[in-house]
């Protein structure tokens, strides 16, 4: 396969792409709920430590193959490979990542169709006058609701499905640069609002004051795991991006200036969210649940919190459409490569991606109790194992590939940042980063 023509058209354009495909619900769903169940501060500061020695690095080392590539991730893996005279058979990490980001969007866009579901009912006001007990049952009531999950899942899947079908310049560019400044618009809304009650004071004290007694291996563990996830890296969906990216850009600025934005999505995010469960006296260790049931109770208590509600969820609407984008990016790319047209690439990619969502949207009625692999129903198969596993998997392969095979002249112009640059980078990932990986992995292994 040739060069891909296809260029985003300034570097504004390419970092934020790239932003949106790693802020999403890892950022607004899952980091709240996992700084909850970890402590907090001690959490976050080994969270942001982990994303400077292991994400970043991993991150410039994906972007960078795509960048030298100038093809789909297969395409790219199977050229450079025989650039370093090395096997052909390194293009299969471009599919083993094509499969991985195909089940992480199948669950993504049934949990996206959630935010739809719950952006109606805050508007609408539906929580009003509701107990927790009662918002709860709203919640399992929907969950259990096979019609309402197929319809959200459906719709989410489409408006995603649309985007890409247009072509980097007239669907992704165009999305994200209206989508990326108004989800950082709306994130400091909500801190503002949040300021003005109780919660915001102990909120910042809880987030910023770290307890290194509460730091056990399990949550340096988590924070190593939740900082490779954040910034979509592992899946060669930056792979793809890297193909586009403008030929003068600096790659360690434009990655950086990424990973900067990818935090500061989380810590908004949990300022706003931690100041209305202090306000209300509540637990911020609720887990999983914190986003879709302790926040409408919260909310519903505050002055004008329907409102409010209403702006979170439109929010989680908007960092989880510009994500799964960017998430269908490489396998349509994948099948590009292979000769077929990007509508129909497009097509395949969106019934695969729904029949694979509705496996998860049936995990919650009808199929709850038919379960894949010990006691995981189909939905706790895909949110454990693509994530969990198949993501590090990835990214240790893609990082032994940069920094050990790629010819050093190869990598060197594709970084961009000069001979010593050059040489820091690879230390870090070759010394560091890689050992971290392989940690993360066998953390989720075991």
């Amino acid at each position: 396969m040739s060069e891909t023509l296809e260029r985003w058209s300034s570097r504004r354009a390419f970092i934020l792409a790239v932003t949106g495909a790693a802020v999403g619900l890892g950022n607004i769903w899952r980091f709240p709920y996992m700084t909850g169940e970890n402590g907090g501060a001690a959490f976050l500061l080994l969270y942001i430590a982990f994303v400077l020695l292991l994400g970043l690095p991993v991150m410039m080392a994906e972007i960078m193959i795509g960048r030298a590539g100038r093809r789909s991730p297969m395409h790219s893996l199977a050229y450079l490979a025989q650039q370093a005279k090395a096997t052909t058979h390194w293009r299969w990490l471009g599919a083993f990542g094509a499969m991985t980001v195909f089940f992480i969007l199948s669950f993504y866009s049934v949990v996206s169709g959630w935010s739809i579901e719950f952006l109606i009912e805050s508007i609408n006001g539906d929580f009003e006058g509701l107990s927790p007990d009662e918002i709860g049952a709203n919640f399992e009531g929907f969950l259990a609701d096979p019609l309402r999950m197929t319809f959200n899942h459906s719709l989410f899947l489409l408006l995603t499905m649309t985007v890409v079908a247009a072509g980097i310049s007239n669907g992704l560019e165009k999305l994200n640069n209206l989508l990326m400044p108004l989800l950082y618009l709306l994130l400091i809304a909500l801190v503002v609002y949040a300021a003005f009650h109780d919660g915001f004071v102990p909120a910042l004290r809880w987030l910023f004051s770290p307890d290194f007694d509460a730091v056990t291996p399990g949550v340096v563990l988590n924070a190593l795991g939740h900082a490779f996830f954040t910034l979509a890296v592992g899946a060669c969906a930056l792979m793809a991006y890297g193909a586009y990216m403008p030929d003068h850009q600096s790659l360690p600025k434009a990655a950086l200036a990424v990973a900067v934005l990818d935090v500061l999505v989380a810590l908004l995010a949990g300022i706003a969210i931690f100041s209305a469960v202090f306000a209300q006296g509540m637990d911020p260790a609720e887990g999983p649940g914190l986003m879709f049931v302790t926040l409408p109770i919260a909310f519903a208590n505050l002055p004008w919190g329907m409102l409010w509600l209403s702006i979170f969820f439109l929010l989680l609407l908007l960092a989880t459409w510009t994500s799964s984008i960017n998430l269908a990016e490489p396998m349509v790319a994948t099948l590009q490569g292979i000769g077929l047209r990007r509508g129909r690439a497009t097509a395949i990619v969106a019934v695969g991606v729904w029949l694979a969502g509705m496996l998860s949207v049936l995990s919650f009625s009808t199929m709850a109790d038919v379960h894949w692999l010990g006691e995981m129903n189909f939905f706790d198969l895909v949110t454990t194992i693509p994530t969990d596993i198949f993501l590090p998997l990835g990214g240790l392969l893609i990082a032994i590939f940069a920094a050990w095979v790629l010819p050093r002249e190869i990598a060197l112009r594709a970084l961009d940042a000069g001979p010593n640059g050059f040489r820091a980078w690879r230390a870090m990932v070759r010394y560091v980063s890689i050992p971290l990986t392989l940690l993360v992995l066998l953390s989720g292994l075991l």
